[in-house]
């Protein structure tokens, strides 16, 4: 592939991957309404469009022409900044996601990834890092004391559950000797036995209190229920982005989304086989369904996230702090002594 057409299919990849992560973003939020809202016994949105599937259009019309309001005595320079930094640092991580195997399109096959990185692995532990940067300079930057708390409580959410989640995966780096995440993906093919978290394969372990480990420290690094302390509305009123209005406001709504899937993606990648999964048919098909079993297993995450916003109850903040350093921890470093004595020992 000379430079040219290089250039022409990285950009075609990265437009289609935004279009279609920011569109998911939409309709994530109107899943979300409807699934909560059966939880509860109600209806949830179904007034705009056919079953409410307009309502995603209609929340972005409404954050577009919606007044935005600037606080007097804010920092206007980090005021701005920071809603874009989180949502840069959101879809930065999609860069290195491997969603397949390659495709052949017009004689040219790319591989179904924006970016293969050998170190994909730390480019996202290490971008997904930043992101507290954007929460706690809205906090500081909002003037207000409410705001200030919420990043404050997100930094420190971010150092007790970072460390959780990079051992958790620890275990899977073992087994898989690389940070590629498309090299991850490809050791664990050859049937559901070989994906990591039931890991019956030959040099393998089970990584399923890995996998429950990650999916906590997850939850809590993307600021969900029942870790949603530095938005905590009860006690905040709206937390790190109390002062935020229209456009600012959905670029921190949109990056949220965007880490569940990113969430969503990893989990699927280092635990549940990728992209792996029947296939059959003809050439094209052989090349989607791939695709459509990656989507489908980042589905399930997305469901057990709105799942879990509508059955727990918020923890209180010695407990969240508690469970990140006393359970989750001492628990990843257990997972990733075992795994390493029963790799060696088999080895």
């Amino acid at each position: 592939m000379d430079l040219q057409t290089f250039i022409v299919v990285a950009v075609i990849k990265i437009a289609l991957v935004l279009f279609v992560v920011l569109t998911a973003d939409a309709y994530i939020v109107l899943l979300e309404r409807k699934l909560v809202a059966r939880i509860q016994n109600r209806w949830g949105p179904n007034r705009t469009g056919p079953f409410g599937l307009l309502q995603p259009l209609a929340d972005g019309i409404k954050f577009i022409l919606k007044e935005d309001m600037v606080p007097d005595d804010v920092n206007r320079t980090l005021y701005i900044l920071a809603p874009m930094l989180t949502l840069a640092v959101a879809l930065m991580t999609i860069a290195v996601i491997p969603f397949g195997e390659s495709i052949t399109i017009f004689g040219v096959t790319t591989p179904l990834q924006i970016t293969d990185v050998n170190i994909a692995l730390l480019f996202v532990l290490g971008i997904t890092s930043i992101s507290v940067y954007g929460v706690a300079l809205a906090g500081w930057s909002s003037n207000s004391k409410y705001a200030l708390l919420g990043s404050l409580r997100a930094s420190a959410q971010m150092i007790s559950y970072e460390l959780s989640l990079g051992v958790s995966l620890v275990g899977v780096l073992i087994m898989a000797q690389s940070l590629s995440l498309r090299e991850i993906v490809n050791a664990q093919s050859g049937g559901f036995w070989h994906w990591n978290i039931i890991g019956l394969g030959a040099g393998q372990f089970p990584q399923v209190l890995g996998f429950f480990i990650y999916l906590g420290a997850a939850f809590a690094e993307t600021n969900r229920v029942p870790f949603d302390l530095p938005e905590a509305e009860t006690e905040l009123v709206a937390g790190y982005h109390t002062e935020y209005s229209a456009m600012k406001f959905a670029m921190f709504f949109v990056a949220e989304y965007t880490a569940m899937i990113t969430v969503g993606c990893i989990a699927t990648i280092l635990f549940l086989g990728g992209w792996h999964g029947p296939v059959f048919g003809p050439p094209l098909m052989q090349s989607l369904l791939p695709v459509f079993w990656f989507v489908l297993k980042v589905f399930f995450f997305i469901f057990l996230y709105i799942w879990i916003r509508g059955t727990l109850p918020r923890f209180r903040y010695d407990q969240l702090m508690a469970f990140g350093w006393k359970v989750l921890l001492p628990l990843a470093v257990f997972n990733v002594i075992v795994t390493a004595a029963v790799v060696l020992l088999r080895s």
